[in-house]
């Protein structure tokens, strides 16, 4: 049933199809990024971009659907645009996190730290296996945790930290950069 051709031609239709699968599938998982964070204009956008770049590539499926380097290549770029989908969405850092940092001893010196560079932090006392320790949680830009974990590491580097995406942020103080 499939037949294995490695003409010139073949390679780089394949690598077309690799190329472009990447393309729309590193948006189409940009897309489902953005669902989740109710970012409707830009979801329609890629979708429709996404879906366009589909029609076309699968069009050179169909064209030679025999051609187990095609089907090969065609996957290969779904499973690899998957992985650029999600380090684009990474460095784009769009939307807002919750992140929590929890220390035994050096809570008093972490709020001062994050305060003197602008963030909004809140202190919750609290008991954990050994004692008292302090939980601080504040909500931020995804794109300024990077630099608020080591505001806290350069405190306190023992200290817990955990980041949780936040879908929808309404008023409260915003870091001013």
């Amino acid at each position: 049933m499939f037949t294995f051709q490695l003409t010139q031609q073949s390679i780089l239709i394949a690598l077309l199809i690799f190329t472009v699968r990447v393309i729309s599938t590193s948006l189409d998982t940009l897309r489902l990024i953005l669902t989740l964070r109710s970012n409707k204009f830009w979801v329609w956008v890629l979708g429709f971009i996404n879906s366009a770049i589909w029609v076309l590539t699968f069009a050179f499926i169909l064209a030679d659907i025999d051609n187990i380097v095609n089907v090969i290549f065609y996957a290969a770029g779904f499973a690899t645009g998957n992985v650029v989908g999600m380090w684009i969405e990474d460095r784009l850092a769009i939307g807002f996190a919750e992140i929590r940092v929890i220390s035994p001893h050096l809570g008093a010196a972490i709020l001062e730290v994050l305060r003197e560079n602008k963030f909004a932090v809140t202190e919750i006392p609290a008991r954990g296996k050994d004692g008292m320790v302090s939980v601080i949680t504040s909500s931020i830009r995804r794109s300024q945790v990077h630099d608020f974990e080591k505001l806290v590491r350069d405190v306190d580097a023992g200290a817990f930290i955990t980041t949780e995406d936040v879908v929808a942020v309404q008023r409260g103080f915003w870091r001013v950069k």
